[in-house]
């Protein structure tokens, strides 16, 4: 609907609402004069009763949540109470006099007592839940009431928050792993390919020279990563040493029977890496492996080769 369209619906909406609360204001001024009031005080009766009902639309639609049931609420009970106050009117003629009875709406006792009572406490009624309404809208805040329907709506799946949590810990935890193992695991190929200064085997199989460790510390400081502490689990020569012996077919062939009760969270990179004793690398690719064989999307390892991708030590 267009901005004019919708400028003449309000307009429309407003002369009709005027129009049936000058109908509503003759029946409402007579009954307050039935109960006693005086000229003034019936003259602003229906305002007590109508003009509450319309405050309580426009508190409904600004509040949200259990305001705008509260608003819901005051508005159904005030056009109930205007409705039946109308149709008492309408049913009894000598309202429409001044020569009434005080205080007498109805013939039966028990009626106009109840009668009374409700004509009586609308115009109370209507400072209480008016007041309240007012202060309701004040307060209200559209930002905070957003952000307590979004907090109700993700703890309708704590389960789903929670393995998002776990992923992000995982992919965290794999980065924290592969920041300090990059410098070292260049260390041995700068190794293997710089060439001997000596003719004689025995330099050949003499131990690492002992200036070694404290360059890997350097690099590890120009590049703002931590050392990593050793474990004292397995020796660095020996982890190599034993990826080297074994080929990628004899790897996957342990890792399926080794990880053949384990479950999908279990089946993790740093896992397979402890348990086999091989690298970093090749246990990430390795995980993949497995986990693509469970879904069914199994293919040949991308044929990791430790010498092209050396390991390091835990």
């Amino acid at each position: 609907m267009n901005h004019k369209g919708r400028i003449t619906l309000v307009i429309g909406l407003v002369a009709v609402v005027l129009m049936a609360f000058r109908v509503s204001w003759n029946a409402l001024s007579d009954v307050a004069r039935a109960i006693g009031a005086d000229a003034a005080a019936a003259l602003l009766y229906p305002i007590v009763v109508d003009g509450l009902m319309a405050l309580a639309l426009v508190a409904a639609l600004v509040l949200t949540g259990a305001d705008r049931k509260f608003a819901l609420r005051v508005l159904a009970a005030y056009t109930i109470a205007s409705l039946l106050l109308n149709y008492v009117h309408g049913l009894v003629p000598a309202l429409h006099t001044a020569s009434v009875q005080w205080g007498r709406l109805a013939n039966w006792d028990p009626a106009n007592w109840a009668l009374v009572l409700l004509a009586t406490s609308l115009p109370v009624g209507s400072i209480y839940f008016g007041s309240d309404l007012v202060a309701k809208v004040l307060h209200h805040n559209p930002e905070s009431a957003d952000a307590a329907e979004v907090a109700s709506d993700q703890s309708v799946s704590p389960q789903a928050d929670e393995s998002a949590s776990e992923q992000a810990a995982q992919s965290r935890s794999d980065q924290a792993e592969s920041a300090p193992e990059q410098p070292t695991e260049s260390t041995p190929t700068k190794v293997a390919e710089a060439p001997s200064t000596g003719p004689t085997e025995a330099d050949e199989s003499a131990p690492a020279p002992p200036a070694r460790p404290p360059r890997s510390a350097a690099v590890a400081e120009s590049t703002g990563a931590a050392p990593r502490r050793a474990t004292g689990r397995v020796p660095a020569a020996a982890k190599s040493t034993t990826d080297r012996t074994r080929t990628d077919a004899e790897i996957l062939a342990e890792a399926q029977l080794l990880t053949a009760d384990w479950s999908d969270d279990q089946l993790t990179a740093e896992r397979l890496r402890s348990e086999l004793r091989i690298g970093q690398i090749r246990a990430r690719s390795l995980r993949d492996q497995l986990q693509a064989e469970r879904t069914g999307q199994a293919g040949p390892l991308d044929g990791l080769d430790e010498a092209a991708f050396p390991t390091s030590a835990v």
